[in-house]
Formats: structure tokens, C-alpha cells, sequence
């Protein structure tokens, strides 16, 4: 008997719904999975307006209206309950800047059924219009909690074997790999690490807080992979994200501080604090100094250690693993896609050996 899917379009906000649902839900409708397939939105400060644009465009989602903008966390959240309540067996997030190939849902839970340790399972995600570039084969996270996709805006051909592209094309790529966290724009799952682990950290709000939560299903024992034939093409913008810079910034700190154990921790430490000296003049170069005080204001807050307090002892309650036996899956390695320059190329060295060093103390 086919298992039961819940498709979880993100968050609608303000002009999300018509700019891009036309073509998501389009190829959503055209999925070959033999299955049962329903579809979830959640409508972030709803308004007669957006309800009837989602109830014309999408008759057959149940929708979920928020009066406020709640964020991407707890927007996806609310659907994610509300389908584990109906006993679903499977929960889809799919970004709905998104186009998704017909065999996505089926490979997803293909992938999902092979191993029992798997707890999530990300889509092979490529740009779009660029199709023949990669969006993400997975994320990683930098050591110092910066994350990033990986493969990012390479061509897909330099993961195809001359030969096996001649016949159609079989991916290089193993299937299944691991990685460190999958993106939230397109990830399959499981119900029963759902119900282990929890859902987005909702303090999170919006961005890294697919990071914290692929940290914490590995913390409790399950594994995040790729499942390369399952295909999502995404209407990626960086230059729309690295807007966001408070969120990037406070949340990746939140991530380390509540993940990594406390000799982790204390080992980073020299290295965290040349970081933030260093991100004094990136954010003043940028514009974004205010949002970095704003960063440092969050953590000067009573009621924040409160909460990073019961964040921490929520994930190392769910360890299973020790940090060596996740840091393979850090870099050492700064690479904050379109963001670089002579400053990076001169520091990444330096951050590897630091973070090698660091390695070889948590292995010992």
C-alpha cells in the first residue's frame, strides 16, 4: 500500500501567490506518484484578497490563514501539524518559486523507504531559468555556522560521465549521499523523525533554520540525503537572500551555540571571535552594520539565553552521536556563494588548518 504525502508550498506572503504558484502547483498536479497526494499552504498575513487568489488558484490545498506574517518557520510549521494530525506518512516542503518534474515525489519516497535511518530527504534542486545549473546537492555548513549549497551554480555535466551522458545521462553523483542539512526549498520528511525531533525552530523565523533543524536530525541518529533523480528546478535570487543579512547572521550563531557540545564550542571560540571582528568591516562595507549591532543586541538579552537554554538542552536531550561523528560533514572552508573576494581567498586557508586542528582534538 502506497504511502500517504502531504505537499507543503511555503508560505504565501503578499504578491509570493501570483508571482510564482501558477507554475508550481501546475507541476505539482502532474506528479506520478500512485499515492495519495495533498496539498498545504499556509497564507501569512491573510487578506480577502490572497484567500480568494489561493481558493481560485489552488481549489484542492487546504489553507491555513495567519492574520499576522508569521515567517517562514512557523508558517510551514502550521501545515506540517495540521497534516500530521491527518496521519500522513510523509511531509514534502517544496518552495513555491519551484517547478517540480513529475518523478519528484516518487523518487523522494523511494529514496525515504531504502533505509530506515533515513530521516530527510532533499530534491536535487537546479536553477531555473538555468536548468543545466545547480541550485544545491545538499547543504553544508561552515564550522563557524555559515551555510551553503553545494554545487552551487555548477553545470550539472561535470556530474555526468562522458559516456553515460552519451546514452541519457546517469548521474556521478552517489546516490543517497549525506550532507549536513537538506534545504527547506525542497525536502521529503519522514513522519517518524518528525514526531523525534520536532519542527522548524520557530525563533528562527526565517533562514538557517533548515540548518538547525538538519543538525538536530542527525543529532538524534537519523541521516539527510540527496536523492539526485528526484529534480526541482528553483527561481533562486541570492541577491534577494543576502538581504536578509540580520537573520543569516543571528540565526547560524544560534545554530552553534545549541548544537555543538561545549568543548566544540570553546575550541571555536579564538576563531568565532576573529570572525566577528572581521564581519565589523564586511557589514560596514555592505551597508549592513546596523543589522550586525542588531545581532549583538539579540544576544545581549536576558530572555534570549533563556531560550537558547531550552534550545540546547531540547537537542542534546535527542544526541545519539558524538560531534565527531557529524564534523565530516562541516567545512572548514568559507564560501558564501556569490559573496567573495581577495579577503576570503586569503582567510579560507587559515580557517581549514584552524578547523582541521580543531577536528583532530574532537576525534582524539
Amino acid at each position: 500500500m502506497s504511502k500517504e504525502v502531504a505537499i507543503i508550498i511555503s508560505p504565501n506572503y503578499k504578491d509570493y501567490a501570483k508571482k510564482y504558484l501558477v507554475d508550481c502547483i501546475s507541476s505539482i498536479r502532474k506528479q506520478d506518484y500512485q499515492g495519495k497526494l495533498k496539498v498545504f499552504i499556509t497564507d501569512n498575513e491573510t487578506s480577502p484578497e490572497s484567500y480568494q487568489l489561493l481558493s481560485r488558484l489552488v481549489p484542492e490545498a487546504e489553507l491555513i490563514l495567519n492574520k499576522t506574517n508569521d515567517g517562514f518557520a512557523k508558517g510551514n510549521n502550521d501545515a506540517i501539524r495540521l497534516a500530521l494530525n491527518q496521519n500522513f506518512d510523509y511531509i514534502f516542503l517544496i518552495n513555491m518559486d519551484t517547478v517540480v518534474e513529475p518523478n519528484c515525489v516518487s523518487e523522494l519516497v523511494k529514496a525515504a523507504e531504502s533505509d530506515a535511518g533515513i530521516g530527510a530527504v532533499q530534491a536535487r534542486l537546479m536553477l531555473h531559468p538555468e536548468k543545466n545549473k545547480i541550485n544545491s546537492l545538499g547543504n553544508t555548513s561552515h564550522f563557524l555556522g555559515f551555510g551553503y549549497s553545494l554545487g552551487y551554480r555548477e553545470e550539472i555535466t561535470n556530474y555526468l560521465s562522458s559516456e553515460a551522458s552519451a546514452k541519457g545521462g546517469k548521474l556521478q553523483i552517489t546516490n543517497l549521499q549525506a550532507f549536513h542539512y537538506p534545504s527547506g526549498a525542497a525536502v521529503l520528511f519522514t513522519r517518524d523523525v518528525l514526531e523525534k525531533v520536532g519542527l522548524y525552530d520557530e525563533k528562527c523565523w526565517m533562514y538557517n533554520e533548515d540548518q538547525e533543524h538538519g543538525w538536530r536530525i542527525w543529532l538524534s541518529g537519523y541521516k539527510c540525503v540527496l536523492a539526485p533523480r528526484a529534480v526541482v528546478y528553483h527561481k533562486y535570487e541570492f541577491a534577494k537572500s543576502i538581504k536578509q543579512y540580520y537573520w543569516m547572521d543571528r540565526n547560524r550563531i544560534i545554530s552553534i551555540l545549541i548544537c555543538y557540545r561545549w568543548l566544540t564550542l570553546a575550541l571555536i571560540l579564538p576563531a568565532f571571535i576573529l570572525m566577528e571582528i572581521g564581519h565589523i568591516f564586511f557589514s560596514v562595507k555592505n551597508g549592513w552594520f546596523n543589522d550586525k549591532l542588531r545581532v549583538w543586541a539579540y544576544f545581549l538579552k536576558p530572555r534570549t539565553w533563556a531560550y537558547l537554554r531550552r534550545a540546547r538542552k531540547r537537542n542534546q536531550d535527542l544526541r545519539v552521536i558524538k560531534d565527531k561523528d557529524i564534523i565530516r560533514l562541516i567545512s572548514g572552508r568559507i564560501w558564501y556563494q556569490e559573496v567573495d573576494d581577495w579577503k576570503l581567498r586569503l582567510i579560507n586557508p587559515v580557517f581549514n588548518l584552524y578547523w582541521k586542528i580543531c577536528q583532530l582534538i574532537i576525534f582524539w
